[in-house]
């Protein structure tokens, strides 16, 4: 099977990520699913830390929300989070990944093992590197919209 693509439609063009269910099956199956639903669309970069990570995924845009679906299972991998990487946040709890996503801007191995990696960004980086910045920020970037190919 070919591999899947994520693609994030942003007012400044097309981030495409390369799904890697080898490495969190659990975790790539739940964006797919979001992702049909419709889940991501309209959604917010609501923190975006320069030099670290731009995340989104917070249907109130808070940082403190998720999808209606139970938490996953952590699916800790030996995916290094380099720059591009797609990885799961969740709470202090391993097992609280939900809906919420970050993007790596550049190495960040000090989160491997902590975080589950589901994926890479394959083309349209400098879109996610264009974000506005800050926690959050104050004209937040948006997923116009997701779409799995």
């Amino acid at each position: 099977m070919a591999d899947e693509t994520l693609t994030f439609s942003l007012e400044s063009g097309d981030v495409v990520i390369r799904l890697r269910p080898d490495l969190a099956p659990l975790h790539v199956e739940r964006i797919k699913e979001l992702v049909g639903e419709g889940f991501y669309d309209g959604l917010k970069f609501h923190r975006v830390i320069p030099g670290l990570m731009a995340q989104g995924g917070c249907p109130n845009g808070t940082g403190m929300g998720g999808s209606k679906k139970p938490d996953l299972p952590a699916e800790f991998n030996s995916e290094p989070h380099v720059r591009g990487v797609c990885s799961m946040a969740r709470s202090s709890n391993p097992n609280s990944a939900n809906s919420q996503f970050f993007i790596c801007f550049d190495d960040a191995t000090f989160l491997d093992g902590q975080y589950t990696a589901w994926g890479n960004v394959v083309s349209g980086m400098e879109h996610i590197d264009a974000l506005p910045k800050g926690e959050p920020p104050a004209n937040p970037g948006v997923i116009k919209k997701a779409t799995v190919a």
